[in-house]
């Protein structure tokens, strides 16, 4: 009698499941692996906290088994977190799984101690971003890299988003090369093609006969919506019917508007307030130019989706962006203002690459096809969980 094997069971950790692109990866592939009969696949995360909206009935309607650890939360908190952390123990040691693979800081750090501490032999994190970035106080940074040193220690495998990622982190002495492989947060791309034309999305949502600029983002610190903002009305000037459209919400929400309506700038801001994921795609038609100024990302999601649209990108230099945007060819890539100092110099190139494509529609819509040529089969979700199985794979035949 042939004995059948036994499944692999792959828990999965995130700090929370709101709205977001690390949320949004990992959903993706837990889904994938669930596709997969080899493959008994769970999700462990905090709770869904803040205006961000969440993804948590999604993966509870996809038959992926959910755990929610309720202490565990984004923000340093000493005792939540010691309760977080021996819950997680506990969980790991009951469902004793093969491979434990954590995403973000908070999940990463806590999860893979759990892991090691419960004798997994497989850990894998998943960095999506760096939990240490220029614009944070010194001291913090230094005691987020002191957590992801050690934690390198216990970890079997890094993936990356972007290859930015591997180099910042070994920069700062985080793990060692051969630990780190780079397969990009993919989309699922046969929803992010046109179901209806564009300019009828427009005429939908009122910007029938706009210019559009849009951005795709929580409103949060660091998501830089207030450069839009100082930048606006030179962009006016030159475009007067243009149109600026910011998706999504978060704390800054309130603080953003003020800012508009203090500037005199109403009649040319639409904010959408949260937008399920479902029409992001419609969103997208919408814009002419995808504007990113985010001071800190991994590799924005908003960027392959926008090129999946044929829709151009003007983003700062930040971590992968460049790994994507390509000067003249999908988009303009704006150096990041490195102090308050260099602001102005940073946001007069943004405005300048704005009222470009906006006052030359047949080189951005050639810039947005570039930039749709170039995201397969990289950004592909099937694609992306092919390779996933593949770091699985390896690791396991390496420990055997």
């Amino acid at each position: 009698m042939i004995k059948k094997e036994q499944p692999i069971t792959v828990v999965h950790i995130i700090t929370r499941l709101i709205l977001g692109g690390a949320q949004e990866n990992t959903i993706l592939t837990v889904e994938g692996l669930q596709a997969r009969p080899e493959y008994e696949v769970i999700l462990i995360s905090g709770p869904a906290l803040g205006p961000e909206g969440e993804l948590i009935k999604r993966v509870r309607d996809s038959g992926v088994e959910l755990i929610i650890v309720p202490e565990m939360r984004r923000n340093i908190n000493p005792f939540l977190d010691m309760a977080a952390f021996i819950k997680l123990l506990f969980l790991m040691r009951r469902l004793k799984p093969d491979i434990v693979h954590t995403h973000s800081a908070k999940a990463g750090i806590l999860g893979r101690w759990a892991a090691f501490l419960s004798g997994v032999k497989i850990i894998v994190h998943t960095l999506h971003g760096l939990s240490f970035y220029p614009y944070q106080n010194k001291l913090v940074n230094a005691f987020y890299i002191i957590a992801e040193k050690t934690a390198a220690w216990i970890t079997t495998k890094f993936i990356c988003v972007a290859d930015a990622m591997t180099e910042k982190s070994l920069k700062a002495g985080i793990g060692q090369p051969e630990k780190y492989t780079t397969i990009y947060s993919a989309l699922e791309l046969d929803k992010f093609a046109p179901q209806e034309p564009d300019s009828e999305v427009k005429r939908r949502l009122g910007l029938a006969n706009h210019k559009v600029v849009g951005t795709i983002a929580r409103l949060f610190p660091l998501k830089g919506h207030e450069y839009i903002i100082r930048i606006a009305v030179r962009i006016i000037r030159d475009v007067p019917d243009v149109k600026f459209l910011f998706v999504g919400d978060g704390s800054l929400s309130d603080q953003l508007k003020r800012e508009v309506s203090g500037r005199g700038l109403d009649d040319w801001f639409m904010f959408t307030g949260l937008v399920p994921p479902a029409q992001i795609p419609s969103m997208i038609q919408a814009i002419d130019i995808l504007v990113h100024p985010s001071l800190r990302e991994g590799l924005a999601r908003t960027i392959p989706q926008s090129f999946s649209l044929g829709k151009p990108v003007v983003s700062f230099d930040v971590d992968g962006a460049r790994e994507l945007v390509i000067n003249s060819q999908t988009g303009f890539l704006i150096p990041a203002p490195a102090s308050a100092n260099q602001t102005k110099e940073s946001l007069d190139q943004m405005a300048q690459a704005i009222i470009f494509l906006l006052t030359n529609p047949d080189q951005a819509r050639q810039m947005g096809q570039n930039g749709k040529k170039s995201i397969r089969p990289n950004f592909d979700a099937n694609y992306m969980v092919k390779r996933i199985i593949e770091q699985y794979v390896d690791l396991i035949a390496a420990k055997k």
